[in-house]
Formats: C-alpha cells, sequence, structure tokens
C-alpha cells in the first residue's frame, strides 16, 4: 500500500470489528459489561420547507425540548444544541421521538448530532464543565 493511502475494509472486517468491540471490551453502544455506561449527545433539530413566513422555528424545536425534558434524562439546552445523557438506546429513543415532533412543522427536518461515547463514565453532563471551571481557575 502507498504512503497515506488508506485500506479499504471489506463488510466482513466491519462486522468482525463490531463484534468484538472497537476498544478492547468495548461496542459503539457503550457495552463494556459495567452498569450505566454513559453517553453524551448534542444534537439540534429543526424543520425546513414549512410555511411559518418569518423563518422562525422555534415552536418546532420547543416540541422537541418538551419531549426530551419529560424523558427524564439529565439534559441541558443553549441556543444551538439540546445535550442528553443516558444510554445509547434510551438516548436515541428520545432523539427519534423529538425528530419525529419536528417533522410535524415542515416537510423536511434536519438534525445534527455529536456524541460522546465513553463507557464508565457518568454524571458527564455537568462533570466536563466543573473540570473545565477547575482548569480556568489555575
Amino acid at each position: 500500500m502507498r504512503v497515506g493511502a488508506r485500506a479499504r475494509r471489506s463488510d466482513a472486517q466491519w462486522r468482525s470489528d463490531a463484534r468484538v468491540g472497537w476498544r478492547a471490551g468495548n461496542d459503539c453502544a457503550g457495552n463494556d459489561g459495567k452498569a450505566g455506561s454513559l453517553m453524551l449527545v448534542a444534537f439540534s433539530v429543526a424543520p425546513s420547507g414549512g410555511d411559518n413566513p418569518d423563518a422562525s422555528v422555534h415552536d418546532a424545536v420547543a416540541a422537541a425540548v418538551r419531549i426530551v425534558r419529560e424523558s427524564g434524562l439529565p439534559n441541558h439546552t443553549d441556543s444551538m444544541f439540546t445535550t442528553i445523557e443516558g444510554e445509547w438506546n434510551e438516548v436515541f429513543d428520545v432523539i427519534r421521538r423529538a425528530t419525529e415532533a419536528v417533522g410535524a412543522f415542515g416537510p423536511r427536518v434536519s438534525l445534527v448530532l455529536k456524541a460522546d461515547i465513553r463507557p464508565g463514565h457518568t454524571g458527564e453532563l455537568t462533570g466536563k464543565l466543573e473540570r473545565l471551571e477547575t482548569a480556568l481557575g489555575e
């Protein structure tokens, strides 16, 4: 293989990697055998092509945030993203339902996701910020 070229992986290689885990003992769903393996997912969801003349999406976003808050999972909403903490299946179920709710506001939906998958760590929704503030105080 030439320098800088990336090897192409076969479907069988990807399936094999998924069975043994992306890192020793872990799969991408955070299943490392420890109870409470959590992840953070920041997401932004908005309709497009709706009938609102001023192009405002606040009602659609409110419908999505309502679903997140009613889920009972730790979450935080700012002007750009909503971040939710939980196990893989429960987090993505909430995101799916929030996306479906936004779909009622237009014929098309835009969804942006960013995930921090760190098996064995909990409380990272606030923990990461606490460590940052500590570092800034030094």
